[in-house]
């Protein structure tokens, strides 16, 4: 799309585009979550934060529109480096403790995405724009929500989970 960012609506419109791919990403992520989950509790906790998800994505969609721009994604390398370093750690960790494993991927991503919101409402607020700075406000509020969810799940599965002692193989 952009070669080389010449104006902060441009790098705008890239960083929006970058939270579109996101967003589509962690419901690929999502999906694999609920699926991989152990307690029927994160099972579901994953799949009402995949219907707010949905949302985030036509509410970025709609920031696009609120600037006159046609929504496409944009290149997020963090995201996919997160996905993957969340599909890895699952794939390798036994199933007494995937869910931690899983949660702990999870609580990851939310910082990510919080992060991504805050700079997003930052630049949309200096540009004046607040019927988009309320669409992003409404996503990033979400993501607080579903990261202090993760972290409390996190904190219940590793305190009821098998503690082995630490040693060389």
């Amino acid at each position: 799309m952009f070669e080389r960012l010449n104006t902060p609506e441009e790098a705008f419109n890239f960083q929006l585009g970058a939270a579109l791919k996101m967003e589509h990403t962690v419901l690929e992520m999502l999906d694999d979550l609920i699926e991989a989950s152990q307690d029927e509790k994160l099972k579901k906790l994953f799949q009402e934060h995949r219907r707010e998800t949905e949302q985030h994505v036509k509410n970025v969609e709609r920031v696009f529109e609120t600037f006159g721009w046609e929504a496409d994604d944009s290149p997020s390398p963090i995201i996919q480096a997160l996905e993957k370093e969340g599909k890895s750690s699952i794939k390798k960790s036994d199933e007494s403790f995937s869910d931690a494993i899983i949660l702990q991927s999870a609580n990851e991503t939310e910082h990510h995405e919080i992060a991504v919101y805050e700079n997003l409402i930052i630049n949309a607020e200096a540009m004046g724009k607040d019927d988009a700075v309320a669409l992003l406000r409404e996503n990033l509020e979400q993501e607080r929500k579903a990261r202090e969810l993760v972290e409390q799940a996190l904190r219940e599965v590793v305190a009821v989970t098998p503690k082995q002692p630490v040693g060389r193989v």
